[in-house]
């Protein structure tokens, strides 16, 4: 029977728990680190201790995998810690499209994709000597929101680049994306698209709660101006959200075209979970900033199920038993292929 494994982080102890579920073997690749953390879970059945997460593709960790005829599911930590070239490398089976990751990581790829799905995407600036407006200038891969900043000028863009340099988080213009910045109320679109029966799910939506740009709003202006100082985005939570029944067919429609667009662009396409990261405005427009081509860390305040996995689902249905679901169908009709890269 196929088993399901990932890295041990990120969304691990949900994807495992789906998995087990669904009545699958789970293994978990877990940093030495951290395995006192997930040893406290008995719904994980196997730990291959690591010094680092690269050792996904040396050959114990790979004979293992393989013994167990395992698939590897992919989340954000895969995509920070490792390069386009060794994800594409994998020899285990990756749930999913591992090649639309470098798309992910890539902004201009990106920023293409999303144009390609007919999104409402914000402005991007070429260069810093563009920047006539408020903008946020992004650095490339799943950061995670850190060393993002807010610029109005150039000068106060190369003021935060410089300072970025220094702390070495980037190397310097190369390693950042400038986009005009949408103001409203932020909202992460949670998706699944199944290639085995061609059904788009929209599975829930999430908020991320961001250090420390949410404590610098309780601050007030006047001791704001004072302070020479750069808020960061780094993402420290996430809590949920319900939208108005009004704007589930654009929601719905967002995810559609998202699944055709990737499906020329990036053959065999957006399989499995994904997240398009947005804003809404003042009129209720969805300004597309970013999509996550994998499971999002917002889909875990949904262990038990969303609002609208309800709606499809008569049992309780997380993100990682769908996908652990979707592998169990795929193993009986034998379509594993269909379902991995």
């Amino acid at each position: 029977m196929v088993s399901v494994a990932t890295l041990g982080s990120h969304c691990a102890l949900q994807v495992l728990k789906g998995a087990k579920d669904e009545g699958l073997k789970t293994i978990l690749v877990s940093e030495k680190k951290r395995e006192r953390l997930y040893k406290r879970f008995s719904f994980i059945d196997e730990v291959i201790p690591v010094d680092s997460f690269e050792e996904v593709l040396d050959k114990k960790c790979v004979s293992i995998l393989e013994r167990n005829d395992a698939v590897l599911i992919p989340h954000g930590t895969l995509i920070a810690q490792m390069s386009t070239r060794q994800i594409e490398s994998i020899t285990t089976p990756v749930f999913g499209n591992k090649w639309i990751l470098r798309w992910e990581s890539d902004r201009k790829l990106k920023e293409q994709l999303m144009k390609e799905s007919d999104l409402n995407v914000p402005q991007s600036v070429p260069n810093p000597k563009k920047i006539k407006r408020l903008v946020i200038a992004k650095r490339h891969g799943a950061a995670g929101g850190k060393g993002y900043f807010l610029a109005s000028s150039e000068k106060d863009y190369l003021k935060k680049r410089n300072i970025l340099v220094k702390q070495g988080l980037i190397k310097g213009d190369q390693d950042l994306y400038i986009q005009e910045y949408v103001m409203g109320v932020l909202a992460y679109l949670q998706y699944f698209y199944s290639p085995l029966n061609e059904t788009l799910e929209f599975f829930g939506v999430d908020k991320r709660h961001e250090s420390d740009i949410e404590g610098l709003a309780r601050i007030p202006a006047q001791q704001q101006l004072g302070m020479d100082y750069i808020s960061s985005f780094n993402v420290i939570g996430n809590s949920s959200m319900v939208l108005r029944e009004s704007l589930l067919d654009e929601v719905y429609q967002i995810g559609e075209r998202f699944v055709k667009a990737s499906k020329r662009l990036v053959k065999p396409g957006m399989n499995g979970p994904f997240c398009i990261e947005g804003v809404y405005d003042q009129d209720g427009k969805f300004w597309s900033f970013e999509f996550s081509a994998r499971i999002v860390a917002g889909t875990n305040i949904y262990m038990e199920g969303s609002p609208y996995s309800t709606l499809l689902y008569d049992t309780p249905m997380s993100m990682g038993r769908r996908i652990a679901r979707e592998i169990k169908l795929a193993s009986k009709s034998k379509k594993i292929e269909k379902i991995t890269t």
